[in-house]
């Protein structure tokens, strides 16, 4: 057996659902909505998400390559104006920007398919069709000797529907 699935019609079952579930502690649980609700985020709690350290490396990559890169052509073709420097950075810094923004924008990008584990060659194991027309479910992945405590304890907070899938 690998888990439990609850099927909720309602909003507040299913909030109810994820906090006695972090108490119990019974294992790994995943939430189905058919949209988001803050209210299951609250009760997630899951953290920040990781996709902003993705946007601040590309970001520091970018304009760090930005300026690399204009420097090192003004370097290697220099256009000597007046005696002034051939390498400053005041005027790189409108290329840095841009360079940061295009490298931190498709890093974001990477980073929301790489953490969302986008997309999913299998069919995931407990998803019910019934999650993308209104109802709620969850998912939790119990040790085989407290798989009945799981479906007991998602009876107990209003599921409509409560099965043991393999």
């Amino acid at each position: 057996m690998r888990g439990v699935i609850g099927l909720f019609r309602e909003l507040d079952s299913t909030c109810d659902a994820i906090t006695l579930l972090k108490k119990s502690k019974l294992g790994e649980f995943t939430v189905y909505t058919p949209t988001p609700r803050h209210e299951i985020e609250h009760a997630i709690d899951a953290g920040p998400s990781a996709v902003r350290m993705f946007t601040l490396v590309g970001g520091l990559a970018g304009v760090t390559f930005g300026y690399w890169i204009a420097i090192w052509i003004s370097d290697y073709w220099p256009i000597v104006v007046g005696g002034k420097a051939i390498a400053t950075w005041i005027p790189y810094t409108i290329f840095g920007f841009e360079v940061m923004v295009l490298i931190g924008a498709l890093a974001t990008v990477a980073g929301l398919f790489a953490t969302a584990r986008f997309p999913r060659i299998t069919h995931t194991i407990g998803y019910d069709n019934r999650f993308s027309h209104g109802d709620y479910g969850v998912w939790i992945e119990p040790s085989p000797d407290r798989m009945q405590e799981a479906e007991q304890l998602l009876r107990d907070a209003g599921a409509v529907e409560v099965r043991i899938e393999r």
